[in-house]
């Protein structure tokens, strides 16, 4: 290491490049999933405030983010390629401090994680464990288009919708709440891999098959939207059969809205994959708490 490298690596980040590093953007969706999991237990709030609280901010800032900073870190050298300016590329945090900070609030979700009992504590632990496997190497899942996205869609959707779930029932959720849970992470698969589209020269220079590069743009747009639809197709029919008719009108209403998107971005899918993060992205979201709503009617 150079003198120079050093002398960056001891220098305090400003506050505003660490919270660059923990991208609070990303945030919202495992929040959304661990209420939709609270909501869909069909247990009162009462008196659980705190495990709502404590389990969304688990959720999002300390277990997502500490997942962003390790995730940068880990592909500092592709940022390098693709966003030179993200905050270590560019010099504004030093690689040593990305790490601690990482490595800092790992532990600090398995130290708050203890506090929501024993299904909160195992819902922080596999989304920590999933981070790391995601992101550092030798595993760098992230390196597959299939087995990447599948791992960030589980820990973003499913896991912290279980653990909401659990947490709120104080042991393990309704069947039929767990296989909507698990649909919908599938789906998000498709959602995972819109971020692709926006790095394809940095994946392909250092071997990661994301399905972009590994597909071409055309091809995994396509692929993207049927694991997208595909899921919440059969969220739709388990509802019906359930006799929760209104839940299932409300996601299918959403589905149709996540379809006009999806044709507009198959037209351009490299240039408005951006777009579509927000204009497909919503309606899905949407029809997640719709079905947990309907559930937890169902179940309460």
């Amino acid at each position: 290491m150079s003198a120079t490298q050093t002398l960056q690596s001891r220098r305090l980040p400003r506050p505003s490049a660490v919270l660059e590093l923990l991208k609070p953007v990303t945030w919202f969706p495992p929040m959304w999933a661990y209420l939709c999991g609270v909501v869909s237990s069909g247990v009162a709030l009462g008196e659980r405030w705190p495990e709502l609280l404590l389990g969304a901010a688990l959720a999002g800032p300390v277990v997502c983010g500490m997942s962003q900073a390790a995730n940068d870190w880990c592909d500092r050298h592709v940022d390098a390629i693709n966003e030179p300016g993200r905050p270590i590329p560019s010099g504004r945090v030093p690689p040593a401090w990305a790490l601690g900070v990482a490595a800092a609030m790992s532990l600090a979700a398995l130290a708050l994680g203890w506090l929501l009992g024993p299904w909160g504590f195992g819902g922080v632990a596999l989304a920590v464990l999933g981070a790391w496997a995601y992101s550092l190497e030798p595993v760098r899942l992230k390196r597959s288009g299939i087995w990447g996205p599948g791992l960030v869609g589980l820990c973003y959707e499913g896991l912290p919708w279980f653990t909401g779930a659990a947490v709120m029932a104080a042991a393990a959720p309704d069947g039929r709440v767990v296989a909507i849970a698990a649909l919908y992470a599938i789906g998000a698969h498709g959602i995972m891999t819109i971020n692709d589209f926006k790095a394809i020269e940095g994946d392909r220079a250092l071997g990661i098959r994301s399905l972009p590069v590994a597909l071409g743009p055309e091809r995994a747009a396509r692929v993207l939207c049927a694991v997208m639809a595909a899921p919440q197709v059969v969220v739709v029919a388990l509802l019906l059969a359930w006799g929760l008719n209104w839940s299932a009108a409300a996601v299918a209403l959403a589905l149709v809205a996540q379809a006009f998107a999806m044709r507009r971005m198959l037209g351009d899918p490299r240039g408005r994959a951006p777009w579509f993060n927000g204009a497909g992205v919503g309606p899905y979201v949407l029809g997640m708490m719709a079905a947990a709503l309907g559930l937890g009617l169902g179940l309460g």
